[in-house]
């Protein structure tokens, strides 16, 4: 017996234009892959699509949030896609969205360096989402006045120089959202955000990719078909970066250990008081990118149901491991299936490598 396709096949139709897919390849399913809204057990709780938006204070509309914010780029040898949705709760309640996201390129040319932060507000507190947008642009100030001095130790695999260094400048982000918090009259603990970063070399010779922050979240690894979790525990934080391929030198064989120049200023005056740590462990992970590769940084609304929920994962792989990196819409709607019990927001970070 012939099978359906081949039969198909022989029926004289016309063979298909040059350059289409063939249905049986792994881009072709990617594509036609059916939408799905959720997985697990059963639909969640809240409706798919936003029903209510936050209150709006006619004097204030600069503290707006959008439900939904997507970007995307390419450079070097990866191609890079964020996005940052209200979860199913906030958009019920008509709460904005904690979550905050920055993408920015520094510098042009093989010299550009790009950066992806994402940040979470503290539950059940006003000014969350304010909380998460001022340490992603205070981590962004940072980096973009560094940017070219990271970039070089990043290509020379200058790793232990690169940890200290981001250290100081997550840990001064954070000192002056509590700071900040002070001087508003606010609890510090309640005006505070989790903090994870991306740091993307635009060189097309160099295939590092650092992550570094404080606070919850996911950071995977699309690998030969299969999710791997690498999220640094906090007993590795202090350690190398992930053993395996492509691991870097803590020095290079020179024993080039030079130190950063990361615009840190002098210590501050007895009159202002030096910010306080963050208290939760810094975390931080340089590794190299195989060909094929999908690197996934999220915040704990995605990593959380990828991590509980099986098929998720196995959602994810069927449209990510072809190869060529979905479309931003694409992208918004994989990111977006829902799993029952998970309903905060989801941030997320996907870069593909060629």
């Amino acid at each position: 017996m012939v099978p359906p396709f081949e039969a198909a096949a022989s029926d004289g139709a016309p063979p298909p234009p040059p350059g289409t897919a063939d249905a049986a390849s792994p881009a072709a399913r990617t594509r036609t892959s059916p939408a799905v809204d959720y997985v697990g057990s059963g639909p969640p709780t809240y409706d798919a699509e936003p029903t209510a938006l936050p209150l709006a204070d006619p004097d204030d509309l600069d503290d707006l949030v959008a439900d939904t914010v997507l970007d995307g780029a390419r450079y070097g040898t990866c191609a890079l896609r964020a996005v940052s949705a209200r979860g199913d709760s906030a958009r019920f309640r008509g709460e904005p969205r904690r979550d905050a996201l920055l993408t920015a390129r520094f510098g042009t040319g093989d010299q550009a360096l790009v950066l992806v932060a994402m940040a979470t507000g503290a539950r059940a507190t006003p000014g969350a989402h304010r909380a998460a947008t001022e340490v992603c642009h205070w981590i962004g100030r940072a980096v973009g006045r560094s940017y070219l001095r990271l970039g070089e130790d990043i290509r020379a695999a200058r790793r232990g120089d690169l940890k200290s260094g981001l250290q100081r400048l997550t840990d001064r982000s954070l000192g002056k959202l509590r700071a900040g918090a002070a001087e508003q009259g606010v609890d510090p603990d309640d005006y505070t955000a989790t903090l994870r970063c991306l740091l993307l070399p635009a060189d097309p010779d160099c295939r590092t990719r650092v992550f570094f922050g404080v606070g919850a979240g996911g950071l995977f690894r699309l690998r030969d078909g299969e999710w791997q979790d690498i999220e640094p525990r906090a007993a590795e934080a202090v350690g190398e970066a992930v053993v395996g391929f492509g691991s870097l030198p803590s020095e290079t064989p020179e024993g080039d250990r030079l130190t950063m120049d990361l615009g840190i200023t002098t210590p501050p005056s007895p009159y202002e008081p030096a910010p306080e740590p963050p208290r939760d462990p810094f975390r931080f992970r340089a590794s190299i990118a195989r060909p094929g590769d999908v690197l996934l940084l999220c915040t704990g609304g995605l990593a959380d149901p990828l991590r509980g929920e099986p098929r998720l994962a196995e959602l994810l792989t069927e449209r990510w491991a072809a190869g060529e990196p979905p479309g931003l819409t694409a992208f918004l709607a994989d990111t977006l299936i829902r799993v029952k019990g998970y309903a905060d927001d989801r941030t997320a970070a996907a870069v593909w490598e060629a």
